[in-house]
C-alpha cells in the first residue's frame, strides 16, 4: 500500500509512520522546512520526504499523487489562534487535501477527528455516546467547531471510488508523548501548578493510547465497510481520571494537588480570559493558562461506545492502560533524569 501522511512530524503521525514503514507501505510524508523530524530517524530513510505546506497547492499535489490512501493528521490544535486561522487550517487545508487525494487517483481518505467536535458550550456529561449523537449548537472553541466541520466535509466526500471516513480519539497518550493532555498535566504536578479542578466529583474518559488509534487507523484503511462514517476510538478501559492523576502523580514521586479552587472564581477567570481572547492580537499570540475547553475537559465525563468500530472494521484495542502506562512512567522517569545536570 502506498500512504501518505501529514502531521508525521507529531505524536500520532510519527507512530503511524514508523508502523506503516515496518510492514512495508511506501509512505510519503507532508512536512514543513522547519518541522522537527527526529522522532522518524529510524525510518527516515524509508520515507519519501515532500517539503510544503497545506496551504501550498502544488505541494498537495505533489504529495498525494500516486498513493492509494491518506491519513490526515495533521491540524492546529493550540488554543491559540483566531477562527480564521483555525478555519484556514483545519478546514481549508482538508479540502483541498481531500481534493489532492481524489485527483491524484487515492481510494482511501482516513481523517483524524476529535470527540471534541461534539462537546456543547453550554453542555455536560457524554456518558458511553455513540456515533448518532449529533452536532452541538454551539462549540466550545475555534478547535472544536472546525474539526466538525472538517469532519463533515470529509465524510460528505465519499464516493464509490473514494473511501472517507473519520476516527475520533481522545486524549491520545503513550511513550514519545511530549504535548499531550496527560502529559502536560503530569508536568505542571511535577512543577506544582497543578490545581484539582474535580470540584469534588468524578470525572470519567476514555482515552486513547497511541497504539490503538494508530491500529485503527491501519484496519479503517483496508475496510469495505467505513464509508462515508465517523467512529469513536479508545481504550478498552474507563478512566476514572482524578482518581487515575493522583495515582499516577503519587508513582512518580511528585506532590499531589493542593489548590482546590472554588468553582465560581474559575468560571470568573475563564470568562474574563475568553474576553480577552476576542482581541485579534491576543487570540493570534497568547496560549491562555486556562480557557473554557479546558475546563470543561477536566470537569465534565466523556465515554465512547466503539462497538461500531468493531462491528465495521474489527478494532480491538492493542495495548491495555497499566501497561501502557507503566511503559509511559518508565519514559518520564528517564526524561527526569535526562534533565538533571551532572
Amino acid at each position: 500500500m502506498r500512504s501518505l501522511v501529514t502531521g508525521a512530524s507529531g505524536f500520532l503521525g510519527g507512530a503511524l509512520v514508523r508502523r506503516l514503514v515496518r510492514e512495508g507501505d511506501e509512505v510519503a510524508i507532508l512536512v514543513r522546512p522547519s518541522s522537527d523530524l527526529s522522532d522518524l530517524r529510524e525510518v527516515i530513510d524509508r520515507v519519501r520526504v515532500i517539503t510544503g505546506d497545506l496551504g501550498d497547492e502544488s505541494s498537495l499535489e505533489r504529495a498525494a499523487t500516486g498513493v492509494d490512501v491518506v491519513f490526515h493528521s495533521a491540524a492546529r490544535v493550540d488554543e491559540r489562534g483566531t477562527r480564521q486561522q483555525f478555519w484556514t487550517q483545519n478546514v481549508r487545508a482538508t479540502e483541498r487535501l481531500v481534493s489532492a487525494a481524489r485527483n491524484g487517483g487515492a481510494s482511501r481518505f482516513v481523517f483524524i477527528s476529535s470527540p471534541s467536535a461534539l462537546m456543547d458550550r453550554d453542555g455536560g456529561d457524554q456518558i458511553d455516546i455513540d456515533e448518532s449523537t449529533p452536532f452541538p449548537r454551539h462549540y466550545l472553541n475555534h478547535y472544536c467547531e472546525t474539526k466538525a466541520a472538517a469532519e463533515r466535509l470529509v465524510l460528505a466526500a465519499d464516493t464509490a471510488d473514494f473511501t472517507t471516513c473519520a476516527l475520533r480519539p481522545r486524549a491520545i497518550w503513550g511513550v514519545g508523548d511530549r504535548s499531550g493532555p496527560i502529559v502536560r498535566l503530569l508536568d505542571r504536578a511535577r512543577a506544582g501548578t497543578l490545581p484539582d479542578l474535580s470540584f469534588g466529583r468524578d470525572v470519567y474518559a476514555s482515552l486513547c493510547h497511541v497504539d490503538n488509534i494508530v491500529e485503527a487507523c491501519v484496519l479503517a484503511a483496508r475496510s469495505e465497510s467505513v464509508g462515508g462514517k465517523a467512529y469513536f476510538v479508545a481504550d478498552a478501559e474507563r478512566t476514572n481520571v482524578w482518581e487515575f492523576l493522583a495515582q499516577v502523580i503519587a508513582d512518580l514521586g511528585y506532590a499531589p494537588p493542593r489548590r482546590h479552587p472554588d468553582p465560581r472564581l474559575v468560571e470568573a477567570i475563564v470568562t474574563g480570559i475568553e474576553t480577552l481572547r476576542r482581541i485579534p492580537y491576543l487570540a493570534e499570540r497568547w496560549s491562555p493558562p486556562l480557557s473554557r475547553y479546558t475546563v470543561a475537559v477536566m470537569t465534565r465525563s466523556g465515554t465512547y461506545d466503539t462497538s461500531a468500530a468493531v462491528r465495521d472494521f474489527g478494532y480491538r484495542p492493542v495495548i491495555d492502560r497499566d501497561t501502557g502506562m507503566a511503559a509511559l512512567k518508565d519514559w518520564l522517569r528517564a526524561r527526569v533524569a535526562e534533565d538533571i545536570p551532572g
